[in-house]
């Protein structure tokens, strides 16, 4: 799960799982892969460090963890 900002202020988390794209528009959308979409404050390159970090996160053996 990541955290992502709406564009109204609201923080929510999302199943990075389900993150098929990514795109500018100018605003960012996030498309799931069951046709939903959001729009978010963050960056198209902020989204995917999220993602990228959240995958890292689980790669991690349970002693090592924050």
């Amino acid at each position: 799960m990541i955290e992502v900002t709406r564009l109204n202020g609201e923080v929510f988390v999302i199943n990075a799982d389900l993150i098929e794209t990514v795109e500018a528009r100018p605003d960012t959308v996030l498309f799931l892969v069951n046709g939903r979409r959001y729009v978010v404050r963050e960056s198209v390159s902020d989204v995917v460090g999220r993602v990228v970090a959240f995958r890292r996160s689980l790669n991690v053996p349970p002693g090592e963890r924050d």
